[in-house]
């Protein structure tokens, strides 16, 4: 895809859904993934890099605040979403992000209909949500590599157990 600013890779869910309809048309490769993102590390940067590498362009669903609170309890996120998807559209690698309100992305992926769905190592084929929908329509879905040790849970912890 061609070069645009972070700020114009954040759209509200209808110009996702419609930037994704305008490369369907192209015959563009869309490779979809989601997360809630909350505290940015390493494994993230390099599972979104393969990811892209899947396709022509990365669309990238963002948890909101309140369905991360739903997915990971208390105290969670640890950043608002509008950082969270701003530090997401600064990746040269992601394409296009949305901020998604349901604990449950299913619904995105059926409006999406990505080309290719990724999910991340610690996942299995059976426990990706949209999985069965992708499918259907005849798309693909993948889990790339796990960067083990490395996790937004024990990266958390390791900081609440420094010494202050």
């Amino acid at each position: 895809m061609s070069a645009i600013s972070p700020a114009e890779k954040l759209l509200a869910r209808p110009a996702f859904i419609a930037a994704r309809e305008r490369l369907r048309v192209q015959g563009a490769r869309v490779v979809f993934t989601n997360g809630c993102f909350d505290l940015i590390h390493r494994a993230h940067v390099e599972y979104l890099q393969e990811a892209a590498s899947l396709g022509d362009a990365l669309f990238v669903g963002l948890n909101d605040d309140a369905s991360v609170r739903a997915l990971k309890g208390p105290g969670r996120p640890l950043m608002p979403a509008a950082d969270r998807a701003a530090l997401l559209a600064a990746f040269q690698c992601v394409d296009r992000v949305c901020i998604f309100p349901e604990v449950s992305v299913e619904a995105l992926v059926s409006e999406l209909r990505p080309d290719v769905l990724v999910k991340g190592g610690d996942y299995r084929l059976d426990q990706v949500v949209g999985r069965q929908c992708v499918e259907a329509y005849g798309g693909q879905v993948r889990i790339v590599s796990l960067w083990p040790g490395c996790s937004t849970s024990s990266l958390i912890q390791r900081i609440r157990e420094l010494p202050s």
